[in-house]
């Protein structure tokens, strides 16, 4: 599938505005509205949605580990793993994502690399290899350092990849889970309180504030939403984000969806999202581009081109079938 952003800025006002915060539609991309989204801040636990993605991607999520000292007594948010306790990956994952456990984030940085100081080297080049390019991590939970930072689109770009993966996904929209070997209960609120929220981490240290990842789907369109030192940070998730869904609406062109270019039958190649504003009326033209009698299936025939008023908001390839 071809996810086709279209640039736009808006700004969501709101009296308890973030430090830094952004919205953005999770397919295309699209940014819907932002406020000081390049400033390099802390991010304490949202942090987390690096680690667990990188965890997801690269090991196997129904491996029993024995739980290494360094991860028992870590600082701050834990689930209380114990010395030389059997638990597997995937139970770490959730105490990780729903219980925010410094802990588990410490066990699974070992086990995945051996170190804490090695995973934190793999999660700087993740983030990198995604676009996060204003992001250094120095730890894997999010406990305050001098150079451990992000910004908010960078954060909102770590979390539109990770939420692309459909296990994280699952964990993240848990309430409550109930594992081999522990049951946990989901502290972020967004899950419980705004119809269709589905994810996905908070985050809190005296030197970052209040922090928030959110994510909602209404009306087939997703949107992830990154407030960073927000004292408000549940109100003011909501109102950007009842402000995105009714701006905004998602179009999709099916692959499989048929057009007819001067009794041609053609289609595009792949299917492609892209975001409009809700009072848009969208308009569709097919230009033929291929002006020969007779053509092969799979030739490019025509142009679909797609207007909203006198403006050319997309632009594809047909092709013959």
């Amino acid at each position: 599938m071809i996810f086709c952003a279209i640039p736009f800025f808006k700004s969501v006002s709101a009296s308890a505005i973030a430090e830094a915060e952004i919205a953005m539609e999770l397919t295309t991309g699209k940014v819907l509205s932002e406020s000081n989204a390049d400033e390099k801040l802390p991010m304490a636990s949202t942090t987390k949605i690096m680690t667990a993605i990188i965890v997801i991607e690269d090991c196997d999520l129904d491996e029993v580990i024995t739980v290494p000292d360094a991860a028992v007594g870590v600082e701050g948010s834990s689930v209380y793993l114990k010395k030389d306790e059997q638990i597997d990956v995937r139970d770490l994952l959730y105490g990780l994502m729903l219980r925010s456990g410094n802990d588990c984030a410490t066990a699974l940085a070992i086990h995945h690399s051996g170190s804490v100081e090695k995973f934190v080297s793999v999660m700087n080049e993740r983030a990198k290899s995604i676009g996060a390019v204003n992001t250094n991590f120095k730890n894997p939970s999010g406990l305050p350092d001098n150079g451990h930072y992000t910004t908010a689109r960078d954060l909102c770009t770590i979390a539109r990849y990770a939420m692309n993966n459909e296990t994280f996904k699952n964990i993240v929209g848990t309430k409550s889970y109930h594992g081999k070997f522990r049951s946990y209960a989901n502290k972020n609120k967004m899950l419980y309180n705004y119809d269709g929220a589905n994810g996905v981490k908070t985050g809190y240290t005296v030197k970052a504030g209040k922090c928030l990842v959110s994510s909602a789907e209404r009306d087939g369109m997703d949107v992830i939403c990154v407030v960073l030192n927000c004292p408000d940070m549940y109100e003011r998730s909501s109102a950007i984000l009842n402000s995105c869904f009714s701006a905004y609406k998602l179009i999709t062109i099916d692959e499989n969806r048929v057009f007819i270019s001067d009794k041609v039958l053609c289609k595009p190649k792949n299917s492609c999202n892209f975001v409009v504003k809700s009072s848009d009326n969208i308009r569709f033209e097919i230009e033929r581009s291929n002006a020969a009698a007779d053509v092969e299936s799979g030739e490019a025939v025509a142009k679909l081109k797609i207007y909203t008023q006198n403006e050319l908001i997309f632009e594809e390839n047909l092709y013959s079938i």
